[in-house]
């Protein structure tokens, strides 16, 4: 016999907005962790949201625990995998791509608009600290980073 499925309570959903996380413009442009642990109680992994403007990029880097989906919602994406020497893939908007867990992987913003995208990276690493490394000097690398998700004050 099985036990009764119990139901999550509906209040137990949460909406966060872009004004309820801080911004962090650490590894470039515009990114909001908008569905995290800290922000909706998440065990799975996180989301949110990035603007970069015309020759912004985010900086190199690479996830030892999580695979990387990110969908261009406007603008025109270049994304390179594999470093410096890597290879390189255009996305134009409602493209998506997954990055594999480990791959090196820099995104530029390869036209003249505004790039809009949206990301999820899942399983979560053991400790945010272990999710994220950089593998190419951030631009604005002497900021402080924000946790995952963090809140705005």
């Amino acid at each position: 016999m099985t036990a009764p499925r119990t139901e999550p309570d509906p209040a137990a959903v949460r909406t966060v907005a872009p004004g309820d996380v801080k911004v962090n413009r650490r590894r470039g442009g515009e990114m909001r962790v908008l569905l995290s642990p800290v922000t909706a109680e998440a065990t799975s992994g996180f989301m949110g949201t990035l603007t970069l403007a015309p020759g912004e990029y985010v900086s190199e880097h690479l996830h030892p625990y999580s695979e990387e989906f990110l969908c261009v919602t406007g603008g025109r994406a270049r994304l390179r995998l594999g470093g410096p020497d890597g290879t390189y893939r255009e996305l134009g908007a409602g493209e998506a791509v997954m990055v594999p867990i480990g791959l090196r992987h820099r995104l530029e913003n390869a036209g003249t608009e505004p790039l809009t995208a949206v990301f999820h990276l899942s399983p979560l690493a053991p400790r945010p600290d272990l999710g994220h490394v950089d593998t190419e000097e951030p631009p604005r690398a002497a900021e402080p980073q924000p946790q995952v998700g963090e809140r705005a004050r």
